[in-house]
């Protein structure tokens, strides 16, 4: 079943989703003061990935209530090595400021040695980003101008299976970011760079495990771009898996990330993946070029990551369009397995 969500208010008075499924944008009404669960528990965050098949930068402002995150990421896939960096803060608890919504509204995060900015006057959108001591003693500067090329977003209401849990998402793909990028004296022009934001703000269970790929681009001269994932939450009323062709979005049912595991059964995230969908409408093979790995163990709360980059082959089935053609096109896919 897929429900598609009716304009409205997100939350009811008691502080659950009014009405769980997927849209195209963002139309249902979030607002943090409407949320009933605990303060501590509730997150919210703006993550943006741009890139080409040289390099690629990702950016996070990130509050999940007792922690604050500003996070750069860089990423160069010619030689398969990333450097991440993450200041964190302590006790938010919302006082970062995230806008109720991405239509429009800035957010902003300073601390000792780095600034984040995230601009957005409902025509484009502005980041500008400095991080001190990035790598080694050279820092990390960025100002990015960001518009939308797609008319459409994935969006997803997620009901857990617990009062007051919910998660709201929205995923635009197929932005372009234009600008410069610096770490230390070695400055990297963008231009034309595809990426997508992810627009997350619920309150989520304590230990969860999500599977997300998306990718932004060109493939055989047209404008593609996908969201996939699952692994959380009650996805009962709709999964967030939407191609986007051509700025249009097309909503897909389900999709299973099959990633090679070794004898001992662990996963060898560097080997070739296969995408697929139970109905044949997803098929493709997934080949990294690289892992931004990490994990982060601080008491209670541990983050298990694999962000693996890589190129896609395949195709989608889409109704009154036919076989839409991924070739060898860079996005990326994750299995990460959070306590926080």
């Amino acid at each position: 079943m897929q429900h598609r969500l009716e304009a409205g208010k997100l939350l009811d008075e008691k502080g659950n989703l009014q009405e769980a499924g997927y849209a195209f944008s963002l139309v249902k009404e979030y607002q943090r003061k409407d949320i009933k669960a605990a303060k501590f528990r509730i997150k919210e965050w703006d993550y943006y990935y741009f890139g080409n098949d040289e390099y690629g930068v990702a950016l996070t402002i990130d509050d999940n209530s007792y922690m604050s995150l500003a996070s750069v990421s860089f990423l160069d896939f010619k030689i398969g090595r990333q450097v991440t960096k993450s200041p964190m803060g302590f006790m938010p608890l919302g006082k970062v400021g995230f806008p109720p919504s991405s239509v429009k509204g800035d957010v902003t995060l300073e601390g000792k040695g780095y600034s984040f900015s995230f601009l957005n006057d409902g025509k484009k959108r502005h980041l500008i980003v400095r991080l001190d001591n990035f790598e080694d003693e050279d820092g990390f500067e960025c100002d990015l101008t960001v518009t939308s090329q797609n008319v459409d977003s994935m969006v997803i209401a997620t009901p857990f299976k617990k009062d007051r849990h919910f998660y709201y998402n929205q995923k635009i793909n197929n932005l372009e970011a234009n600008g410069t990028i610096k770490i230390g004296r070695v400055r990297y022009p963008v231009s034309g760079w595809q990426g997508v934001l992810d627009w997350g703000r619920g309150v989520w269970t304590y230990k969860n495990t999500w599977y997300w790929a998306s990718l932004s681009g060109i493939s055989d001269g047209h404008l593609v771009g996908f969201n996939l994932g699952y692994g959380f939450g009650d996805t009962t009323a709709a999964s967030e898996n939407m191609l986007f062709y051509d700025t249009k979005g097309y909503k897909m049912n389900d999709v299973v990330f099959d990633i090679p595991k070794g004898k001992n059964g662990k996963e060898k995230y560097m080997e070739k993946w296969d995408f697929h969908s139970s109905d044949d409408t997803i098929k493709m093979t997934f080949t990294p070029v690289l892992d931004r790995y990490d994990n982060s163990n601080v008491l209670l709360i541990s983050s298990l990551q694999h962000q693996v980059f890589g190129y896609f082959d395949g195709y989608f089935l889409v109704p009154k369009i036919g076989r839409v053609k991924i070739s060898h096109v860079l996005g990326f896919a994750e299995k990460v397995v959070n306590k926080w």
